[in-house]
């Protein structure tokens, strides 16, 4: 497992396949759970531990309202975390600052709410450090992008 992605309830699922589908397209071995920073804070550590003796590079954590799920991962590592805020409540800006707002020296990385396709995107920048075969398959898709705008512009005429 290369990624673990962590929510907090699984009615966050809908929004995080997102990231699921980015990572199995790229071919990223992957665990996704749900594990809460409040109610159970001991499988989080777990989790985290788990995870990094299997040789885990990026935490993805998506959470809502308070969203710390983020945070409490950073706190107990020192992998890549992003964080995913998500609308549960206040259109997401509530989960969006608690994500982003970090103390020094326990950053996370923080994509758009609801971003779970981004924040996917981002975990496979960051093994592609590491990883000449995962790097060409970026390019490739960044070329795959530009590929399909081209061509809907061609069918607009421009």
């Amino acid at each position: 497992m290369k990624v673990l992605i962590l929510m907090g309830s699984d009615s966050d699922l809908p929004v995080m396949k997102k990231a699921a589908d980015v990572l199995t397209k790229f071919g990223v071995p992957y665990k996704m759970t749900v594990a809460s920073a409040h109610r159970t804070p001991e499988r989080v550590t777990s989790l985290i531990k788990e995870a990094e003796a299997a040789g885990c590079g990026v935490f993805i954590a998506a959470a809502g309202m308070a969203a710390h799920l983020a945070g409490a991962v950073a706190a107990q590592t020192t992998k890549p975390v992003i964080g995913v805020p998500l609308n549960a409540s206040l259109n997401g800006l509530d989960a969006l600052l608690a994500t982003a707002q970090m103390p020094p020296g326990v950053p996370v990385a923080t994509v758009a709410v609801d971003g779970a396709a981004n924040a996917a995107q981002l975990a496979v920048q960051i093994l592609a450090v590491a990883d000449a075969g995962l790097a060409k398959k970026l390019v490739a898709h960044k070329k795959e992008m530009a590929d399909a705008v081209l061509k809907k512009a061609a069918a607009l005429g421009a």
